[in-house]
């Protein structure tokens, strides 16, 4: 036992640092890709466009549980056969888990082309960069409407794609981190209220609900500490802000976790976010949070992705002392 959390807390110290220096290259083979790769084939098997409601849940049901599955599976088998032939080899199979599934430095990368691009003035380059973030038409957007979502992507994200794939990570393995990050993938694919995934999509959709329902609080606290700490030398962030418009904000979303993060990083930086968005030409109305103390600027990127690192540090932190004590205690 003590070996194994010794060599899980040096992995999980080692994919933090190198998921902040390299991010994710898109060269490199990525695992949640191969996930994708399995629902897009599953999804072709499974769903029946003429099906009824029921087939439909009980398809998307079926799709979810063998994902799930394959991906935990595969994963406890790749770590059994590396710990089997080295403890080192395991140390580092798991660092590289852990790296694909920390998504700090991808959402600092590409959060950052939308960020170069308004500075330059070059809108259309921006929506471009912006369109390889976020699932909303961005055709038709200006520079604060650019700038809203980007911001909104990463504050949403501190919550999916680095806070709650670490605390899977950190508390379950990586297999756990895995199956987290294959929940998450199948939310992004097909949890969508439209006529094909109504219903094929929703137990999709619930179960990242579900497994979101923490991670999302515990991250929106973290980053409301980080706002109180980043206050102390930039004027630009509050932590009684980001606290204020949490509490009021937090669930002013029709999904219980995305507004968690996005109204404590609204009232970090007093500013608004939210709003209509296009999908697929389709306007989706959605309430506003936050208020409008000041308006949206691009240098808002920059803060937001300020708030993140400042979270997963915290966060990092947090779990690294609790390992330490039970380490301490065996």
């Amino acid at each position: 036992m003590k070996e194994y959390l010794t060599l899980h807390t040096i992995a999980l110290a080692a994919g933090i640092i190198l998921d902040f220096i390299i991010g994710d290259p898109h060269s490199l083979p990525h695992p949640v890709r191969a996930i994708g790769s399995l629902i897009s084939m599953l999804e072709g098997r499974l769903y029946k466009e003429k099906a009824g409601r029921k087939l439909q849940l009980f398809a998307g049901a079926l799709l979810w549980m063998i994902v799930v599955t394959v991906t935990g599976a595969v994963t406890v088998f790749i770590l059994f056969l590396s710990y089997r032939i080295s403890s080192y080899l395991y140390a580092v199979i798991e660092t590289i888990l852990t790296f694909y599934m920390l998504a700090a430095g991808s959402l600092r990368d590409e959060s950052m082309k939308v960020y170069k691009e308004l500075e330059k003035g070059n809108i259309e380059g921006a929506r471009y960069c912006l369109s390889m973030i976020v699932g909303r038409d961005t055709e038709k957007l200006g520079e604060a409407a650019v700038t809203r979502a980007a911001v909104e992507t990463v504050a949403e994200n501190t919550s999916d794609g680095v806070i709650a794939p670490l605390l899977y990570t950190a508390a379950l393995g990586p297999a756990g981190g895995m199956v987290y990050k294959a929940v998450n993938t199948m939310d992004s694919m097909m949890g969508y209220r439209n006529d094909k995934y109504e219903y094929f999509g929703k137990f999709a959709a619930r179960a990242d609900d579900i497994a979101n329902l923490i991670p999302s609080r515990i991250s929106a606290l973290f980053m409301i500490i980080s706002s109180f700490f980043l206050g102390m030398f930039l004027s630009v962030y509050s932590g009684i802000r980001a606290l204020k418009i949490w509490w009021r904000d937090r669930y002013g979303h029709k999904s219980p976790n995305s507004a968690q993060t996005e109204s404590a990083c609204a009232g970090a930086l007093g500013i608004k976010l939210g709003g209509s968005s296009t999908y697929g030409g389709k306007t989706v109305d959605k309430p506003f949070i936050g208020d409008d103390i000041r308006a949206i600027a691009i240098e808002d990127i920059k803060r937001s992705i300020k708030i993140m690192f400042f979270t997963e540090a915290l966060c990092t932190a947090a779990i690294f002392i609790l390992i330490m004590l039970i380490l301490i205690s065996l």
